[in-house]
């Protein structure tokens, strides 16, 4: 099969990348570094290509530039796909993401709706947060010397382990929304983020602070964890950290 991934230089991107080369597909890489402007549609082409994998993203605490943003690139595939009869479109999503009505979330819900109502067969995996997250800008907000990262309960997942999902549910027939895909433990987001920097060496002052609102009341209860019927990643935080990040 031949398989293009949107934002395929990214976090779960490259990983994708790799499990889609080593199942003996080929890989069709859509991102700027590859000539292909997603948010313009400029340089994409899907000529020859059986599945695309959406696993685009961008830093932002807007919710009116994310949803701008997941709009766009979706409108562009489809059109994209539309004319090279791409036959499934897979999207990765974020577990929890209709009960956060905060930034990103709110963009990433956008993303969902539009491929819902698009005109190519479609899979959803909605994902917890991976491992990498602890390391990310968006999650915490540096004041002076400290580190503000909200009170959040997390389910993070190896990026590797959604890459390999995410390439299953390809080479498959269209399914809609598939069973959530979460991590094999819970956590808090300071803890993380501590731990990731005393693994990193990084001198960083970490605050945890309830963040008010809808939002924040959702974040605490664990509105962003995997429920019980949700597949489960095997890979720990703890292990993640020791493979050198």
């Amino acid at each position: 099969m031949r398989i293009a991934v949107a934002g395929g230089t990214g976090t779960v991107g490259k990983p994708v990348v790799e499990v889609v080369r080593e199942r003996g597909h080929e890989a069709v890489v859509l991102a700027r570094s590859t000539g292909v402007d997603l948010r313009t549609g400029a340089g994409l082409d899907l000529a020859g290509v059986d599945a695309v994998i959406d696993v685009t993203s961008l830093v932002t605490r807007s919710a009116a530039e994310a949803t701008e943003f997941f709009e766009q690139v979706t409108a562009n595939l489809h059109r994209a796909e539309q004319a090279a009869g791409v036959r499934h479109h897979v999207l990765l999503g974020i577990v929890g993401s209709d009960e956060v009505p905060y930034g990103y979330y709110t963009g990433k819900m956008a993303q969902e709706r539009a491929v819902e109502r698009g005109p190519v067969p479609w899979t959803l995996l909605r994902a917890t947060q991976f491992h990498e997250f602890a390391g990310q800008p968006q999650g915490g907000v540096r004041v002076g010397p400290l580190t503000l990262v909200p009170a959040m309960r997390v389910n993070p997942v190896a990026a590797r382990e959604v890459a390999e999902h995410l390439v299953d549910l390809a080479i498959g027939e269209p399914r809609g929304r598939v069973r959530d895909l979460g991590g094999p433990e819970e956590l808090e987001l300071d803890d993380m983020i501590r731990r990731y920097a005393a693994t990193t060496g990084r001198g960083v002052r970490v605050l945890r602070f309830p963040l008010p609102g809808k939002a924040g009341r959702a974040f605490r209860r664990g509105a962003l964890v995997a429920g019980s019927t949700a597949d489960r990643g095997k890979q720990t935080f703890e292990q993640w950290l020791k493979t050198g990040v």
